[in-house]
């Protein structure tokens, strides 16, 4: 059974658990490779563009607003900003929204709840929730990049419930216990 493809360049990779070989004499799974790129479904209801790598070591891909017309967002106000984008992710991805650092730093426009999750199984439009932390209003405009968003690969857990936990150097200490 194939989990995944990926594609590089003139070559088809099939991605199975790592260390299994599927036709080794065809096809050799890589894992943990800059070559491979992942391919996810898309659907764009927005007159932007799909959403690209600035560069070829970018992590994250800016999404644009998808706006009939620009939003003024006031101190402190939040609003769901839409982007026409739909995916559809691998079970075991999500895409991670996150702030764009130069509306933070210039605006005080950030992600309210950063990073925001898109699971696997979501087929709705991604939703951007921005909030303004500065002291005057700041509008948004059709196609502006809003925020950034990130694939990552994540695990599900399972619970063993105990009655002690192991204990380490640090035990309970958080929030600032190891000083400035």
């Amino acid at each position: 059974m194939i989990d995944y493809f990926f594609v590089i360049p003139k070559k088809i990779i099939i991605f199975a658990p790592c260390n299994i070989k599927v036709n080794s004499e065809i096809i050799k799974i890589l894992c943990n490779s800059n070559l491979i790129t992942m391919v996810i479904k898309i659907i764009n209801r927005s007159s932007n563009p799909l959403p690209e790598y600035a560069t070829p070591a970018s992590a994250g891909i800016d999404l644009r607003a998808n706006l009939e017309k620009p939003v003024v967002l006031n101190p402190l106000q939040r609003c769901l900003i839409s982007t026409g984008l739909f995916i559809e992710l691998p079970v075991g991805y999500e895409a991670q929204i996150r702030p764009r650092s130069g509306l933070a730093l210039k605006h005080g426009i950030t992600v309210l709840n950063s990073p925001g999750t898109i699971d696997a199984d979501y087929r709705g439009e991604i939703g951007v929730i921005l909030i303004n932390l500065s002291d005057e209003p700041f509008v948004i405009n059709h196609g502006e990049r809003i925020c950034q968003m990130i694939i990552a690969r994540h695990e599900q857990a399972e619970w063993s419930l105990v009655e002690q936990l192991d204990t380490t150097e640090r035990g309970a200490g958080g929030f600032g216990h190891t000083g400035k």
